[in-house]
């Protein structure tokens, strides 16, 4: 979730059994306390952007998590060989399933498939099924769906698929934890899969890099005309004007947000409705 992540929903996410992402975005000494505040035993990762790779962070991260994971470059056996070095296990998210095999080749434990569903930067130009269809046959070390994964129905079909496990970020911009400014969260609540579009407006520092937002978003910020920074930043609570016309980043998942609720509780849901939905099917 980029620069959207934080230790309290890290940790919270953590705290309901599941794993929970910082981001070494904001460098190796902001990622150090922020990784000062993650209790111990605590079940968290660290995810880097390649194009905004701080090495010291990688180091920190290997050090003192159990996993760290690359994004938005072709994977390498170097930054695995790092992450190893420190202890931790190295993941790589990718959007190919050519991109899938070299994560493997280079010896990632890991490998995090995104269709073109998801909210944010979007590495992919294919849905996630027929993505995790193709990685399936591609590699043999554990996969994890990521894209349009926003409620318990969704998280089945995907380990139905053929997933070990699933990334959800869109449902967690609407978690407690997390401090999403109000009126983003009220415009994802308001939003389904069909107000979100892949664009490059919010390119400003990271250009030609796809993202997938709120249309609500585009038409805010072209309004504005020259007053639109059109920055990849998203709107935190400390934000004041103009947030509508921000980068509201939305998945096509964005139809299972409903309102402000715990993470815990958003595990608790998807997970009991997809246990449901894989008993009924026999698995």
């Amino acid at each position: 979730m980029g620069g959207v992540a934080t230790p309290d929903l890290a940790i919270a996410v953590s705290d309901a059994g599941a794993l929970g992402m910082l981001s070494g975005v904001v460098g190796g000494d902001a990622l150090a306390g922020q990784l000062d505040l993650v209790p111990d035993g605590a079940t968290v990762g660290v995810n880097f952007l390649v194009p905004f790779l701080d090495r010291e962070a990688v180091e920190i991260a290997a050090a003192r998590t159990k996993y760290v994971e690359f994004f938005w470059a072709e994977p390498t056996h170097e930054l695995i060989n790092l992450v190893h070095a420190g202890g931790a296990l190295a993941g790589w998210q990718v959007g190919t399933h050519d991109e899938a095999r070299a994560a493997a080749d280079a010896g990632c434990d890991v490998v995090v498939a995104q269709g073109v569903e998801a909210g944010g930067h979007v590495r992919g130009t294919i849905g996630l099924l027929p993505l995790l269809d193709e990685v399936c046959a591609t590699v043999h070390v554990p996969i994890v769906a990521s894209g349009g994964i926003g409620s318990g129905r969704a998280m089945a079909a995907a380990l139905v698929a053929g997933a070990d496990a699933v990334r959800v970020g869109t449902r967690f911009i609407a978690a407690i934890e997390l401090g999403a400014h109000p009126d983003y969260v009220d415009a994802l609540c308001g939003a389904t899969a069909d107000d979100t579009v892949l664009s490059t407006a919010f390119g400003v520092g990271w250009p030609d890099a796809p993202h997938r937002v709120l249309k609500s978003a585009i038409a805010a910020g072209t309004a504005l005309g020259a007053a639109q920074a059109w920055t990849p930043d998203w709107p935190s609570t400390s934000d004041g004007t103009a947030v509508e016309a921000r980068a509201l980043y939305a998945g096509q998942s964005v139809g299972a947000v409903h309102e402000r609720q715990p993470a815990a509780a958003i595990i608790e849901e998807m997970t009991a409705r997809a246990e449901t939905i894989l008993r009924r099917s026999g698995r």
